[in-house]
């Protein structure tokens, strides 16, 4: 798959809860020196004060990509994604049993360049916004299943601390270096 070299590698890191996506999608930005879309989930659930509903999903999802959208407009070669629309699409399955028609032809209209498909072997942390402590792997395997029926280019992203940050460098360099050649 070749990259027009004017145009801007579109990264998406999605992953089970507690996996590093918003602290890699940052820190692989300052290493970029671009710009990164923040999680908007958070803090869409964090002003509803109601249980959220399937509508709100894709009201998340809709803005999600309304601040790539814009947020591209500035990124220097490379933008990082957390959170994409296979997390929207498994999140309704998996607590609504459906997903909206949106999300689903959104996605195959979205499809990012590279995947970075975080790990859960990291401990979980408790946040007032998690729900699955005990399914990461599930939602994991899941994640990785959309990827390959996507025909999606992905890595998936180990290891604590600093080394999983010079994991995320070093598959996005070898994703960079295929596209090149």
């Amino acid at each position: 798959m070749e990259k027009k070299n004017n145009s801007v590698i579109r990264v998406a890191l999605i992953g089970p809860e507690s996996t590093s996506k918003s602290t890699l999608s940052e820190l692989l930005a300052k290493h970029y020196k671009t710009v990164w879309v923040k999680e908007y989930a958070r803090e869409y659930l964090s002003n509803i004060k109601r249980k959220y509903t399937i509508d709100d999903v894709v009201e998340i999802a809709k803005e999600q990509l309304e601040q790539e959208l814009q947020l591209i407009k500035t990124a220097n070669r490379i933008i990082f994604v957390d959170t994409e629309l296979i997390i929207s699409k498994v999140w309704c399955l998996d607590v609504f049993k459906e997903c909206p028609d949106w999300i689903s032809e959104n996605l195959i209209r979205n499809k990012y360049d590279f995947y970075l498909l975080t790990s859960p072997d990291l401990p979980w942390k408790e946040d007032a916004l998690r729900e699955n402590p005990h399914r990461r792997e599930l939602l994991f395997d899941w994640y990785e299943k959309e990827l390959k029926v996507a025909n999606a280019n992905y890595a998936v992203v180990k290891g604590v601390g600093d080394s999983r940050l010079k994991n995320s460098i070093s598959l996005i360099e070898k994703y960079i270096t295929s596209i090149q050649n």
